[in-house]
């Protein structure tokens, strides 16, 4: 049985990581919540934001960790995200910022069949469920 991941990329954005990598080496990505560009993805030097025990692990986009807080995950968990870009500067500490583009997030509700599948997460030091 296949199983349906739960964050995915456009080309845009794969395209706008692969120059960031290029920059700066391995990234991670976190989306905490929050008002106004809390609630966006942001995107870090893998060793620059410090995971906690509440956050949740969907998965990896292009071999780089994403990361939700615990509160957004239960807004966002019965839905697929597409991380995207969009020009503009948001008003975070994400290193696409300088770029004068930011990421964004595009969802859609999985099907019944998708959520039957659904790939598993993590919280915080690696707890799967």
């Amino acid at each position: 049985m296949a199983t349906t991941k739960r964050i995915d990329t456009t080309e845009e954005a794969r395209k706008v990581i692969s120059e960031l990598k290029a920059i700066h080496g391995d990234l991670m990505f976190h989306q905490s919540g929050g008002c106004c560009d809390g609630s966006s993805p942001m995107c870090y030097a893998k060793d620059d934001f410090k995971i906690g025990d509440s956050d949740i692990w969907l998965g990896e986009i292009e071999n780089c960790d994403f990361y939700m807080s615990s509160d957004q995950f239960e807004y966002w968990k019965h839905t697929h995200l597409t991380i995207d870009v969009t020009p503009g500067r948001g008003s975070s500490f994400s290193i696409e910022i300088p770029m004068g583009i930011r990421f964004l997030i595009r969802s859609r509700v999985f099907t019944e069949q998708e959520m039957e599948q659904l790939s598993p997460i993590r919280r915080g030091a690696g707890v799967v469920e």
